[in-house]
């Protein structure tokens, strides 16, 4: 009898740590498992962005772009346009708290605008080693614990979600290439001339990240979950920086 018990005891005990590993394999799933309702409607506008990258943008259009404008000219327009953003960055230093941050984002500013021709050139760098930085009121909202939300992919522009959207709308409060009614500082004169220089400036950035896309997404089995979760992981490494 004690050893008929025995057993019964031991299989029992195997079959509850049976269970407990089932549960936790679907915990993990689950928990990993993103919220993303427009899946079908993503799914394609990535592959809808994917098919217009690799057979205008990068065999036709980039290639066209690079051969009239080297490399070293669409650096120096991308610093421009990163210089542009000064009250974009120091905004958002200031609200998350990375007064230092801030400071240096002044120097940078003072320094490229001055001695750098307008942010053409980035001497703050080159010269006293004044690392840029990218922050953004996606990564404030994210600083202060506001979920990312669903992603969204739009058409041309790529991977978002709903947390970083709803940044960009903030964002462009402060931002000169954006039109803004009651902004003096404003670099356009009208919305038709703004989003004509934000189309440029993506397609500019697009020129220089050329090969980082296509290096991206040929270890992609599944293409828009491959992008959609790279996009998560890159935005919670910033909002921890």
């Amino acid at each position: 009898m004690r050893f008929l018990l025995l057993v019964f005891l031991i299989f029992n005990f195997y079959s509850y740590a049976d269970n407990i590993d089932d549960f936790d394999d679907e915990f993990v799933t689950k928990k990993y498992e993103p919220f993303d309702p427009l899946s079908g409607y993503n799914r394609v506008m990535t592959n809808f962005n994917d098919y217009l990258y690799m057979n205008v943008l990068d065999p036709y259009l980039f290639k066209g772009y690079n051969y009239v404008a080297p490399k070293v000219v669409r650096s120096s327009i991308q610093n421009f346009f990163d210089n542009l953003k000064f009250p974009v960055t120091f905004v958002n230093n200031l609200l998350q708290l990375k007064f230092k941050r801030a400071w240096i984002d002044v120097e940078r500013f003072g320094v490229n605008t001055t001695v750098g021709l307008f942010g053409f050139f980035d001497p703050a760098y080159t010269w006293l080693k004044l690392d840029k930085s990218d922050e953004d009121f996606g990564q404030t909202l994210g600083y202060y614990g506001v979920g990312s939300g669903f992603p969204i992919t739009l058409p041309f522009f790529g991977q978002y979600n709903l947390r970083d959207l709803a940044g960009v709308y903030v964002d462009a409060a402060a931002d000169p290439i954006y039109y803004v009614d009651y902004r003096k500082y404003n670099v356009v004169d009208n919305k038709y001339e703004s989003w004509g220089i934000i189309s440029y400036k993506k397609f500019n950035e697009g020129s220089l990240r050329a090969k980082e896309y296509k290096e991206l997404r040929k270890d992609a089995i599944d293409l828009y979950p491959f992008i959609r979760d790279a996009y998560e992981q890159n935005r919670n490494m910033l909002i921890k920086e």
